[in-house]
């Protein structure tokens, strides 16, 4: 079942005729952000909608934009809104949690996992109507210690298989194929195991294993195949957790993924939860590490062990349509 939606801070709520104010990330995904900028400005100025664009022109600029423009948006009651890939929707959305403001998103990435779940299309115009129109909506936030993940997060082989997969990406350009063969060649390549403790609902279990990945996103867990699919539906995360195997077994488990069997694979452990520390094993807790690699919503960053993964107490207010989105109702068919 949905949780109930909380009640909406003055804010949130969001009027007809407030201002946008949007983070444009001009090196996200395939799409001109020339174009998706001149899209932007003629349909707010269709609807008479005030506008303002932040444009990211360098990355070490995105995470400042984005506090602008929630400083800006909190002082006109303006909605923050993202223009980019996952990682741009990331960074904003981690400015944006907590300060009481309305949250839009105009997807221009590879994957747009985010908005694919909550009915937000790829096509510029069409999400702008959606902006322009709906009203916000709460959706759940993951944290991990204090970072936002809105998709994913994770630690081990799948952190370091999205890192490569960048490299990749830079090299001969941004498409799921690409993605999936640069992961290929990462798990070929051998990896390291971790040695793990594991808390969550009053237990505790020492874990051996290649990579933990937490999902926040019904969709992308529906895709590789998992019971426990719709837990950010219900309140909880989801946690992949993968058995030792050697090197010439990932390549299966991979596969197994993107056919959307990866839950019928008996070196694959899955469980719902709410709040989960991460931590080395006793036994391993004088060689363990003090910080580790970990990748949020695609990108990557170290993080101070131990690590807590929990559902955020406070939602994000999207703009976005309240029928469940199609591709998310057929996924789980």
């Amino acid at each position: 079942m949905p949780v109930p939606e909380p009640p909406e801070t003055p804010n949130t709520a969001s009027a007809p005729d407030a201002p946008l104010f949007v983070v444009l990330n001009a090196g996200s995904g395939s799409e001109d952000a020339a174009e998706a900028r001149r899209v932007i400005e003629e349909g707010c100025a269709a609807a008479g909608r005030r506008l303002r664009i932040f444009v990211v022109d360098e990355p070490g600029r995105l995470q400042a934009l984005a506090r602008e423009a929630v400083e800006r948006a909190r002082a006109a009651g303006g909605v923050v809104v993202a223009a980019g890939g996952d990682g741009t929707i990331n960074a904003v959305a981690q400015a944006t949690l907590g300060s009481g403001c309305a949250f839009g998103v105009l997807p221009q990435g590879t994957f747009n996992y985010f908005s694919r779940t909550h009915g937000i299309p790829r096509d510029t115009a069409q999400a702008l109507h959606i902006l322009l129109t709906e009203r916000p909506r709460p959706v759940q936030v993951g944290l991990v210690n204090d970072r936002v993940f809105l998709v994913n997060a994770s630690m081990g082989l799948y952190a370091d298989l999205l890192e490569e997969r960048e490299t990749y990406k830079s090299r001969f350009g941004r498409s799921r194929w690409i993605a999936f063969g640069a992961g290929l060649l990462t798990v070929l390549r051998g990896h390291r195991h971790w040695n793990l403790r594991m808390a969550w609902r009053g237990k505790e279990r020492d874990i051996r294993t290649p990579t933990l990945f937490v999902g926040n996103n019904p969709l992308q867990l529906h895709q590789v195949g998992i019971p426990e699919a719709d837990a950010p539906e219900q309140g909880r995360l989801a946690a992949i957790v993968l058995k030792p195997v050697g090197p010439l077994s990932m390549p299966g488990l991979l596969v197994r993924g993107a056919l959307g069997r990866l839950g019928d694979a008996d070196e694959v452990l899955t469980f719902p939860f709410e709040s989960l520390t991460v931590k080395a094993s006793r036994t391993f807790a004088q060689r363990g590490p003090r910080r580790v690699k970990v990748a949020t919503d695609g990108e990557i960053g170290w993080v101070d062990m131990p690590l807590l993964f929990r559902v955020s107490p406070e939602r994000l207010w999207l703009v976005r349509p309240e029928e469940t989105a199609p591709e998310l109702e057929a996924a789980r068919e």
